[in-house]
């Protein structure tokens, strides 16, 4: 068994115990490299069929291609999709930074959403590696009644041994992707031949490594037009995987409030 191969099975199993564990589950699916190898290892571990909704909290900005490719693969994939608009940026806490608010829409729509349809988990596609809050997490992590993440306060989790016994009425996060890297993740798509939004590739020496909303989001400098040759850059560059993302780039504790009041 070979790396890929292990953090297959991991993932499978994580996704396997998820199901088994919560009657009422769900899994984001928010278009982007790590969310659709999610869904195509979900498939794996359900034999090509994924028994929970895939659910999109739509802010209406995310890119064309990004609707195409949701049109398109929701339709082939044969998923149970549900789609939710988010709340206008008015109903947001104001004292967020702009690009902060602006994503902090998703984190109240996927609220409603989570009580809506009366979730007890929800699996996300995020990884350790992406950003510093996020290493924080655990693959079976609790949350309070309102989505909120105490990161000081969270089950050990040792030798691949969950927790997956809560108290009645905690909601969970589960994170099938957490010990994946970005390199894991795109070798892991030249492997399987796992579509992509074409954002992903270099056109005109630019091209996108994490995909949100058209207004918070922007390309970085790049060549890189294939699955091999982003390959191949991962392995060399010093770029920070989110630099394109505007909210990063903001007050210190900007992300870390976000994912405490429930962010994706």
């Amino acid at each position: 068994m070979n790396h890929l191969d292990a953090l297959e099975a991991q993932s499978v199993y994580i996704l396997r115990e998820a199901f088994n564990k919560f009657d009422r589950l769900g899994m984001l699916w928010s278009l982007g490299k790590d969310s659709n190898v999610m869904l195509w290892l979900a498939k794996k571990a359900f034999f090509g069929h994924v028994p929970f909704p895939a659910m999109f909290c739509d802010t209406g900005k995310k890119f064309p291609e990004m609707y195409a490719f949701q049109d398109r693969y929701a339709v082939e994939w044969g998923l149970n999709f549900i789609k939710r608009d988010c709340p206008p940026i008015e109903e947001i806490d104001p004292t967020l930074p702009p690009a902060a608010r602006s994503a902090a829409r998703k984190t109240e729509a996927l609220k409603r959403l989570i009580a809506e349809l009366d979730l007890q988990a929800v699996i996300a596609g995020i990884r350790r590696d992406e950003e510093a809050t996020r290493a924080k997490e655990r693959v079976f992590s609790p949350r309070g009644e309102n989505a909120e993440w105490d990161f000081r306060d969270q089950p050990p989790e040792f030798w691949d041994q969950f927790k997956t016994d809560f108290a009645p009425g905690t909601h969970i996060r589960v994170h099938p992707l957490l010990h994946w890297t970005e390199l894991d993740i795109w070798l892991y798509i030249q492997r399987e031949g796992i579509p992509l939004v074409p954002l992903y590739f270099a056109r005109d020496g630019k091209r996108y490594r994490s995909l949100g909303d058209m207004d918070i989001t922007h390309p970085v400098a790049s060549d890189a037009d294939t699955v091999a040759k982003i390959i191949a850059e991962l392995r060399g560059t010093r770029v920070a995987e989110r630099s394109g993302r505007a909210m990063d780039h903001e007050s210190e504790d900007a992300f870390e409030r976000l994912r405490s009041a429930g962010y994706m």
